[in-house]
């Protein structure tokens, strides 16, 4: 490339002292840069340390690109054709990165607001059907899963700020629900039968003591008592809870000399079970 058609004007001494001076503040302002982008992406939550470097090394190269790009003006060259290369290189750069800025964006926001944690329980629409399962770790794009059959699903950051999510770990309890029929005595009364029953789950392995159990009576007819209770227990013990109730009620049952059988309400589903060690 010859010099005189990259030079719009003659250099003189002072011209070219204050271009060495620019180009040595560009070195130095982009080391600082680097490392101040380092730093603050090292304290951003989810952002994993290869990222990190990542995000340093295009923030450093971005102020190397500015400072030299003032050297040259400086020195009267022509760096329209180097802007234009920037300004095409980054709209690229935003268009290939724009789903991961997103994601990264939507990290921060979710871990800043606490929205979920490493071990709470979540649901989320997701492969076209909702995904539940115990969150496991929070990345800059994804917050990772592990379901009770086994898998392990990645679901985008921003998808959980777009998409309705349920966390059942929230409030530190969930509610479920069993269901009871029981033969009806003339010679019993309804609060009776409904007395032994809510004691019976309230002692049950499991159950929240701080919320007392609840029971409705559902239906009464000629010869059978349908009555439901609903307990509260930890967000990951649901089918342990509700296993435990059933038991504690059909025993019950059996001691009190009254036939019935329990099951779980349907339409109600019971809480993911933690997964295995």
């Amino acid at each position: 490339m010859d010099l005189q058609n990259l030079l719009a004007s003659p250099i003189d001494g002072w011209r070219l002292l204050l271009a060495v001076l620019v180009g040595i503040a560009t070195v130095i302002v982009a080391r600082f840069a680097r490392r101040g982008a380092l730093a603050l992406a090292g304290r951003t939550p989810g952002v994993r340390p290869a990222l990190a470097e990542v995000v340093a090394r295009v923030v450093g190269y971005g102020v190397a690109v500015l400072g030299f790009g003032l050297a040259l003006a400086l020195l009267g060259a022509n760096v329209q054709p180097l802007l234009a290369v920037v300004l095409i290189a980054a709209v690229i750069a935003v268009l290939v990165l724009r789903g991961v800025a997103d994601n990264v964006a939507a990290g921060v926001l979710l871990q800043a607001r606490e929205t979920v944690r490493v071990g709470d329980e979540i649901a989320v629409e997701a492969l076209d059907a909702v995904v539940a399962g115990t969150v496991t770790e929070l990345t800059s794009r994804s917050v990772i899963l592990h379901t009770p059959d086994g898998r392990t699903v990645h679901i985008p950051n921003s998808r959980l700020l777009s998409e309705p999510l349920v966390n059942d770990s929230i409030r530190g309890a969930r509610r479920s629900e069993v269901q009871v029929r029981v033969h009806r005595d003339p010679d019993v009364d309804i609060d009776d039968v409904l007395a032994a029953l809510i004691a019976a789950a309230s002692a049950a392995e499991g159950v929240h003591r701080r919320e007392p159990v609840r029971g409705f009576v559902l239906s009464v007819g000629p010869d059978r008592l349908t009555v439901r209770l609903q307990f509260w227990h930890h967000p990951i013990h649901g089918l342990r809870a509700v296993s435990a109730v059933v038991v504690a009620v059909s025993d019950a049952l059996v001691l009190s000399d009254w036939r019935g059988t329990v099951s779980s309400t349907p339409g109600v589903p019971p809480a993911v079970p933690p997964d295995p060690v």
